[in-house]
């Protein structure tokens, strides 16, 4: 009985010891890992304004990984003359980017490629920017893009060509504009009028002068291309041209080129964005310069015309909105924002930067009174970017003589219509 009891209790022991060994085998066989983070990539494909563009935002986007460690933004700066090309070749391979500045937005969203931003952007992005630029970028009740910067369009002139000529002041109609410019051509070496006809450009001059003569891209929801008022706007172009009183290549050299132009002293006048007056000096600093209101045909209203730039986000298989809204927030903080549109020289889309810079400064308050009731591209329509692409092959056609300005306004406004079925 007691050896049996003996073997019995050895037995205990041993097996007692058998389950604590395989105990401690079994926890180092299956050490606690901890959880890996996620990590979130955001596609951000950015449009260059100035050489001071890419390292801007490459200095915005390392402060913003320094903060969200959990998120990757992936930037990508391109000058527009190839943005395009940029994005069309990422959605090609079914890559599209989560951000995009761009300056249409309405075809994507038509053909259902983009994120309703009303469930990304916090409420208080939401609130600072301008209503009214929100509103051309919503379709429905959808928030397809969101204002990113904004310009107004004026008349700039070189004051010292100006003198020489006998100008006192910049001209407001068809006809002052017209005389100037003669002026500088017979006081000078330099052409009168810079205009910009490429493939940057054309669309930006052909709304100065359909708008200048009362006329438009679009009325009532109908394509009105080939109305009396804008055949008028672009004949009042070729007359121009034709009487050597605009630069000699308008098909050639863009609006940028143009602006160095007027630096060195050979352009007496030309239109472009409100940026002129950061950007210019910079490049030109010895340029006298003015500006005035963009000239319009005799009799009819003063005009402002505006342009705005947008963010969208393309639906990917990645989407983070959390993540986006949060380097949204960042984007627009008033410190940052307030920081590239004085570099750049835009008009802010953001109430709190625009008042704080509008307090400072009665230019930057007049452009944005301006703004409130600008012309601006028909942005809304899925139609628009092939019209303006279309829009952008007329120029070498009507100067040199191809096409009159009504066949071709009537050629545009047939695609327009077939392009959007009405």
């Amino acid at each position: 009985m007691k050896r049996s009891a003996g073997c019995a209790l050895w037995l205990g022991v041993m097996l007692s010891a058998a389950t604590l060994v395989g105990a401690c085998s079994n926890d180092e066989a299956e050490p606690i890992v901890p959880e890996e983070e996620k990590q979130t990539v955001i596609r951000f494909v950015a449009a260059e304004y100035s050489t001071e563009s890419k390292p801007f935002l490459e200095k915005l986007v390392r402060e913003f990984e320094m903060r969200n460690p959990e998120i990757i933004v992936d930037l990508q700066v391109a000058n527009w003359n190839v943005l395009d090309g940029i994005y069309t070749s990422m959605l090609s391979k079914n890559q599209p980017p989560d951000l995009l500045i761009t300056n249409v937005y309405a075809h994507f969203a038509k053909a259902g490629k983009l994120n309703d931003l009303n469930g990304i952007i916090s409420p208080e992005l939401k609130g600072k920017l301008y209503p009214n630029l929100m509103q051309m970028d919503r379709i429905g009740d959808k928030q397809y893009a969101l204002p990113y910067v904004s310009s107004i369009r004026n008349l700039y002139y070189n004051e010292a060509l100006f003198e020489g000529a006998g100008i006192e002041e910049p001209p407001k109609t068809w006809s002052e504009l017209m005389e100037d410019a003669r002026r500088i051509k017979e006081t000078s070496t330099a052409h009168g009028f810079g205009v910009d006809l490429t493939d940057d450009e054309i669309q930006a001059y052909l709304s100065y002068f359909f708008f200048g003569s009362g006329g438009g891209w679009i009325k009532n929801g109908k394509w009105t291309i080939n109305s009396p008022e804008n055949v008028r706007g672009l004949t009042y172009l070729k007359e121009l041209y034709d009487q050597g009183l605009t630069d000699s290549e308008p098909t050639v050299t863009t609006r940028d080129e143009k602006q160095r132009i007027m630096g060195d002293g050979k352009l007496g006048m030309m239109i472009s964005g409100n940026y002129f007056a950061s950007v210019v000096p910079r490049e030109s600093p010895g340029l006298a310069w003015g500006s005035g209101p963009i000239p319009v045909r005799d009799g009819t209203q003063p005009i402002s015309f505006g342009v705005q730039d947008v963010l969208v986000s393309f639906q990917t298989d990645h989407t983070d909105r959390a993540a986006l809204s949060k380097f949204l927030d960042f984007l627009y903080e008033d410190k940052n924002y307030e920081d590239m549109v004085t570099r750049e020289g835009f008009i802010p889309v953001t109430s709190t930067v625009g008042g704080k810079l509008s307090r400072s400064d009665p230019t930057m308050r007049r452009y944005l009174e301006e703004l409130g009731t600008a012309k601006f591209y028909p942005i809304q329509e899925p139609a628009w970017q092939a019209v303006m692409d279309t829009s952008r092959k007329m120029g070498d056609a009507v100067l040199y003589d191809n096409l009159s300005p009504r066949e071709a306004l009537d050629q545009l406004q047939k695609f327009a219509e077939t392009r959007s079925g009405r």
